[in-house]
């Protein structure tokens, strides 16, 4: 297991390692010690699964408070993966990560909390998403950003985007009251 910070470095990449042989392959996705090593420690209280058509974009989502860390794992198809840096007082405030993750590369990402997630299901299959979170789901903390906000410039890659209504008519990151936003702690 490999794991780089990526430009924001509270969001990072985990290359797990994949054991290919005649049966298919063998691929260990969670193990609390070698994620503790890499200060990925959780704990995990949750597991989610979601299953989305091409062209689905899930999102900006995110919890506060109550705010939800994230491994995010692809065990079929091929998402564009997006995590926004939204802790006000931030150096890196409303700026964001892409990443592809696929389910033969055998790619996770971690998001802390703090930050908003969203994805988009790119390629001609459905994809099939895991994700380990660090507090349960509490519907009164929910809340999403539009996922086209021109200020963050996420360059999704895909034209006509399927999009539950909540996400559609989500507000931009500016719209939202600061109290609805996570404070950075050094």
């Amino acid at each position: 297991m490999t794991v780089t910070p990526t430009a924001i470095p509270a969001v990072r990449c985990i290359e797990t390692t994949r054991y290919p042989d005649e049966r298919g392959f063998f691929r260990e996705v969670w193990r609390a010690s070698r994620y503790q090593e890499a200060d990925i420690a959780g704990p995990f209280v949750q597991d989610n699964v979601s299953r989305s058509r091409p062209g689905v974009v899930r999102g900006l989502h995110y919890q506060h408070p109550h705010g939800q860390g994230k491994l995010i794992d692809v065990w079929a198809g091929r998402i564009y993966d997006i995590a926004v840096d939204i802790r006000q007082g931030s150096p890196t405030f409303g700026e964001h990560v892409a990443v592809q993750l696929d389910a033969e590369a055998g790619r996770q990402l971690y998001i802390p909390p703090g930050f908003a997630h969203g994805f988009a299901v790119v390629g001609a299959t459905d994809a099939l998403v895991a994700y380990k979170c660090t507090d349960e789901y509490a519907p009164d903390c929910e809340h999403t950003i539009r996922w086209n906000d021109p200020a963050l410039g996420i360059d999704w890659p895909v034209d006509t985007p399927v999009l539950s209504a909540s996400d559609r008519d989500a507000p931009r990151l500016a719209d939202l009251a600061e109290a609805a936003l996570p404070v950075f702690n050094t």
